[in-house]
């Protein structure tokens, strides 16, 4: 089945619209709240495939004998890819089209998680994890794209709206859902499930995606700019992931991020030489757009790198089963269904800048609130704090979405959406990495007092070493063979020494969310927003 295809025509030195005139849709083709579910099922799998799979990895571990490090990769392979090509893919996008791109990802993404519940070793879980990565990629930028393209700017905050409720909420989701299935199916039901979801994807954006493509879309691809910038997000990445493993300190963890940091010169330098560049830097000129991307970065530190040390808390301090930590997670998750469309609906009436420092400022409340959080808090003050950060990030996930993508010329609307994903994707693995650090050297410095000091008999360099890797993530280093007491008493000494690191890490994150409140200031509604569809049946 053939697509109707539209031609917006942007004005082609700033990218200022000058002539909207899409075909008007007609039926089902290029309706825009169809188009929203369409989009709103493909990006589900990728938002819940980012957090399903963890509750799912020790049993991979053990069906397929693996070690720590393999259950590792099995997370890191997809992040990783994910991050590395989702501006590239958006570039392929505003290329070919956002409707084919959309198409492609959806359907490899079914066919990879497919392929990751029929596989019996490691080796082709990492494959087709990486697989579904890149094919994550392709569909991401591409769903905004559309939403760009389809909805008129007096809309187009409130569908931006119900698509981050759809990730926050498959995000939160993704832990229950995994729970649910790992404990009743078995590991493979966790990829298996996303065959059916994509090809209701596949049906749906068949009959439905209108393919908008900009009169002045790139013809060519900058090659080199595309390797330079894959090669830079890779290094910078991999530094994160690997940090907590191989040491802030350590040569390996700098040498990555310093050639991360080179080839991110000599990109920027190569994109002021070449005819149709990946990313013009010209693009960085709005201040508005530039705050956006700032903004997701620290939105993302704050919120992945918080909720890192949450999961252990309730699971490993509180005793909690996956099950029941993702149920405690409902309040976070309700807000956010609830609070994106009114997000979207308050930055229609009132502009990015008032909600934006708004949910800024709540953000930085609640992982303040986060930070006093005790072994015994009851689970009506967590409950608080977790629906006061889900009402926090909701409209900071909605308009700095907004203010990426409405900023950003029509021809370039899917690499702003790769922007703001690959913005989130390295503001999470920044915020696991960097609190992770905060955890660990306020867990190292404090272990052997509180050791000391309930009176609990000395421990040998290496055991303390052991010991302070399980308190890390709230475990208490015991063995069967203590007596009951010790056992107590070493419970205590974990779990309050965890929760000093859970706290002070909390403490950071809640004032990045506070200095983001001024980059928030600083941003505006969309001035190529009017570049979008002006079309029926809204």
């Amino acid at each position: 089945m053939t697509s109707q295809t539209t031609i917006d025509k942007t004005g082609p030195e700033d990218g200022s619209p000058t002539d909207v005139s899409p075909r008007p849709a007609t039926g089902l083709r290029g309706h825009p709240w169809f188009t929203l579910i369409t989009v709103a099922v493909g990006v589900m799998m990728v938002a819940l495939d980012g957090t399903i799979v963890a509750i799912a990895n020790p049993a991979i571990a053990k069906d397929l004998h693996a070690s720590f490090s393999d259950v590792q990769w099995i997370t890191n392979a997809y992040f990783l890819a994910l991050a590395v090509a989702l501006i590239t893919a958006g570039k392929l996008g505003d290329r070919f089209g956002h409707r084919q791109t959309f198409l492609i990802g959806v359907t490899g993404f079914a066919l990879a998680s497919g392929a990751i519940g029929l596989s019996d070793s490691i080796p082709m879980v990492v494959t087709f994890r990486v697989l579904q990565g890149l094919f994550g990629a392709l569909l991401m930028p591409a769903a905004l794209g559309l939403l760009r393209a389809t909805f008129p700017a007096e809309k187009l905050n409130m569908a931006i709206g119900i698509w981050g409720m759809v990730i926050g909420a498959s995000t939160a989701a993704g832990p229950i859902l995994g729970g649910v299935l790992v404990q009743h199916v078995n590991w493979q039901s966790v990829f298996f499930i996303n065959v059916p979801v994509g090809l209701l994807a596949l049906l749906l954006g068949t009959l439905i995606l209108l393919d908008h493509r900009a009169e002045n879309a790139p013809r060519s691809f900058d090659l080199l700019g595309i390797a330079l910038l894959s090669g830079a997000m890779f290094c910078l990445v991999w530094a994160l992931i690997k940090a907590p493993t191989w040491g802030w300190g350590d040569g390996r963890t700098w040498g990555f991020i310093g050639a991360s940091a080179l080839l991110f010169v000599v990109f920027a330098w190569w994109e002021t030489r070449v005819a149709e560049p990946l990313i013009p830097l010209t693009l960085f000129r709005s201040v508005p757009l530039s705050a956006g991307v700032v903004l997701m970065v620290m939105m993302a530190i704050a919120f992945m790198g918080g909720l890192f040390f949450v999961t252990f808390y309730l699971q490993n301090v509180h005793g909690l089963s996956p099950v029941d930590a993702g149920l405690h997670l409902l309040p976070l998750t309700g807000m956010m269904i609830v609070g994106s469309p009114l997000a979207g609906f308050a930055i229609t009436k009132l502009g990015p800048r008032i909600p934006l420092a708004g949910g800024m400022t709540l953000t930085a409340v609640a992982m303040y609130g986060m930070s006093t959080l005790k072994a015994d808090t009851g689970s009506a003050t967590m409950s608080i704090w977790f629906a006061l950060l889900g009402l926090g990030l909701a409209p900071v996930m909605v308009g700095a979405t907004e203010v990426i993508v409405g900023n950003a010329p029509m021809a370039l609307s899917g690499v702003a959406g790769g922007l703001q994903q690959a913005a989130m994707q390295i503001g999470g693995s920044l915020g696991t990495a960097v609190l992770g650090a905060v955890m660990a050297s306020k867990v190292d410095s404090d272990l052997a007092g509180n050791w000391t000091g309930a009176g609990l008999p000395p421990l040998t360099p290496t055991q303390l070493d052991q010991a302070s890797q399980a308190v890390q993530v709230g475990v208490a280093p015991v063995t069967k063979q203590m007596p009951p007491a010790i056992i107590a008493k070493v419970t205590d000494v974990a779990h309050d020494t965890f929760i000093s690191g859970m706290s002070l890490a909390s403490l950071v994150a809640a004032g990045v969310a506070a200095v983001a409140i001024l980059v928030a200031l600083l941003t505006r509604r969309g001035v190529n927003a009017e570049a979008g569809a002006g079309v029926g049946h809204i």
